[in-house]
Order: C-alpha cells, then sequence, then structure tokens
C-alpha cells in the first residue's frame, strides 16, 4: 500500500462569518491511499479554533509512512487499531480512516452502505448554512434559497432576531458556536415557540461548567458540538443535551463514528452528521451514515468554489449517495 498527500486551497463562495471569525478560503490536506492502482481518498481540513496546522500533520505522515505503506490491507477495523496505536489526532486520524474505507471498499468491489449493510431508502436532507449578517439579509437567504433546511449562524444572543426568524415559516435552526450566555440560554429554553427551531448547536462555550445549566427537557431542542468530541463525551452529555452533531474529523473518521452512533441511540440522543467546510472528498465519507442520522448538515461541498472531487452529492439539500465501491470518491 502507497501513502501520498498534498495541502489544497479551496475558495468560498461567499465569506463564511461565524462566531469564530470570517473565512475566505479553507485549505484542506488530502490523503490518498493505493494498491494495485486502486486509490481511496480521505480529506481533514485546517481549522484555526480546533487549533489544526497542516504543516504538523505532514511531519507526522512522513515519521509514519513506512509502518502506515507496510499494513496489509484487512477488514477497516483492523487498520484503524494501527491508527490508534500510533496516537494520531484525530483529523488526520479521520482522513487516513476515510481514505482506507474507499480503498478497501473499491478492493472488495463493495460500496461502504454494503459493507455495512446500511439501508439507504430514507435519509434526511441536509441544512445550508446562512452566515452571520442582519436578520433581513439572513430572512433575504433563506426565502431566495432552494433549499429547504437553513442552520442560521448567531453571534451573541438578540431576542428580536430569534422572534423574525420564528416567525418564518421555514425548517430553522440555530447555531451560535458558543456565544450565548447562561441567561441567554435560560430564557431560550423557557419560550415554549423555541421548540420550533429544529435544535441549537452548541449555545455556550465548550465544557461541562457551562453546559451543565442546560435542561434537555425543557424547549429547546439542544445540540451538543464542540461538546460531543467523541464517544467518551456521551454519557456526561445525557441530562443536558438532546441531541449530538458527529463530525468525522472529530471522532476520528467512520470506525469511531458507526460505534458512536450505536450507543448515542442506545443513549436516547438525535444525531445529526455534520461537517466542516470540505470538497466532496470529506462530504462522500459523512454523507454514507446520514441514513443514520435523524439531521445533516452536509453543506460544505456546496460552500467551495473549486471542488476536486466527485461522490455523493448533495443537491438542494437532498442528498443523493453514490452506490460505487467504496465511498464512491473520485479526483476531477
Amino acid at each position: 500500500m502507497k501513502l501520498h498527500w498534498q495541502i489544497v486551497r479551496f475558495q468560498l463562495k461567499e465569506t463564511f462569518a461565524i462566531a469564530y471569525g470570517n473565512y475566505t478560503h479553507r485549505e484542506a490536506l488530502i490523503v490518498t491511499l493505493e494498491k494495485n492502482g486502486v486509490k481511496g481518498y480521505g480529506e481533514c481540513t485546517a481549522i484555526n479554533y480546533y487549533n489544526i496546522n497542516l504543516v504538523d500533520f505532514q511531519s507526522v505522515l512522513i515519521n509514519y509512512k513506512s509502518q502506515i505503506e507496510g499494513q496489509n490491507i484487512y477488514h477497516p477495523t483492523d487498520f484503524y487499531y494501527l491508527l490508534i496505536k500510533l496516537d494520531l489526532p484525530s483529523f488526520l486520524r479521520s482522513a487516513l480512516d476515510c481514505a482506507y474505507w474507499d480503498l478497501f471498499g473499491k478492493l472488495e468491489k463493495k460500496s461502504f452502505l454494503e459493507l455495512n449493510t446500511i439501508n439507504f431508502r430514507s435519509i434526511p436532507e441536509s441544512s445550508i448554512t446562512i452566515s452571520i449578517d442582519t436578520v433581513a439579509n439572513q430572512v433575504k437567504k433563506i426565502e431566495e434559497s432552494t433549499w429547504s433546511r437553513f442552520k442560521v449562524k448567531c453571534n451573541g444572543f438578540e431576542e428580536a432576531h430569534i422572534t423574525e426568524l420564528l416567525e418564518l415559516d421555514k425548517n430553522i435552526a440555530l447555531d451560535s458556536n458558543g456565544s450565548f450566555t447562561a441567561e441567554n440560554c435560560r430564557w431560550l429554553e423557557n419560550h415554549e415557540s423555541v421548540s420550533k427551531f429544529d435544535y441549537l448547536e452548541q449555545p455556550m462555550k465548550l465544557g461541562f461548567e457551562n453546559y451543565k445549566i442546560l435542561n434537555c427537557n425543557k424547549a429547546a431542542n439542544w445540540m451538543a458540538d464542540e461538546d460531543c468530541q467523541d464517544i467518551s463525551d456521551l454519557n456526561e452529555l445525557t441530562s443536558h443535551y438532546r441531541s449530538i452533531n458527529i463530525k468525522l474529523v472529530k471522532c476520528g473518521g467512520l470506525t469511531p463514528a458507526l460505534a458512536m452512533i450505536s450507543l448515542a441511540k442506545e443513549l436516547g440522543f438525535k444525531i445529526m452528521i455534520g461537517c466542516m467546510t470540505e470538497s466532496s472528498i470529506g462530504i462522500s465519507a459523512g454523507a454514507v451514515l446520514a441514513p443514520l442520522s435523524d439531521y445533516a448538515d452536509l453543506d460544505g461541498a456546496s460552500l467551495i468554489a473549486n471542488d476536486i472531487a466527485k461522490g455523493s452529492e448533495v443537491i438542494n439539500g437532498r442528498i443523493h449517495l453514490s452506490e460505487s465501491n467504496g465511498l464512491g470518491i473520485r479526483i476531477i
């Protein structure tokens, strides 16, 4: 098996404005695993608020290249044990794990869906992100969009903003990226009309000391994002969050995500498959888990102007899963 990688700069179609900052582009590390001329692909994105440095990741890959290339082609769960043993960061582990699933499926001539017996007859629609802006501009974008579900970004709490969004006859979720206060959250969860929002994602800054005041049994469907990194977080979240956002790069890839989904369902969580601002490589990996979820937020490739791959597609929110072998990813 051969390992290759490259850093790619993606230009965004418009400025992506969230509470953490404004972004006009993203950089991603594209990982390729190859065997007998067959290639599998994985991706991880540089995210400053997660302290992700792709140059550092390249140094890690150089150090472990021979160990990774020396692995025989076994089931992806066996390959994942190696990634755990190497103690790789979750973002890099995810890129390699997804690339391996793509390669393995292509070699076996089976799709990820077949390999994991996933019934994909019912798939939630994806939301599209509405960046921070005036409420008038946000409403205008929502009303002009061809999508049906919207994740509206907030930077702080304004009652008038919330009220105006609630008056729209649309499927809307809120994502404050940790910019609400405890007082804001108490107001939200005690107003029954707030239950009209599909979910309210990561209301406060990361940490139990913040989210311990949230009550999952009140009006707000609180969804954990940064507070839900991997499977080890789930039990502690149960009294406070009703839903969780599973992103492959946070938990370490498709292999741990499958285990995380299983436990989350046992614990009664609603599940969203989310993404970073990724190309169709990362989106195709996340999309194969959409049939196992209640919500999807897989608009990443729809936000970039220079996609480099084809695979599963999200068209106006509808997820069209590739039934090709592996994850169905090909470079264009």
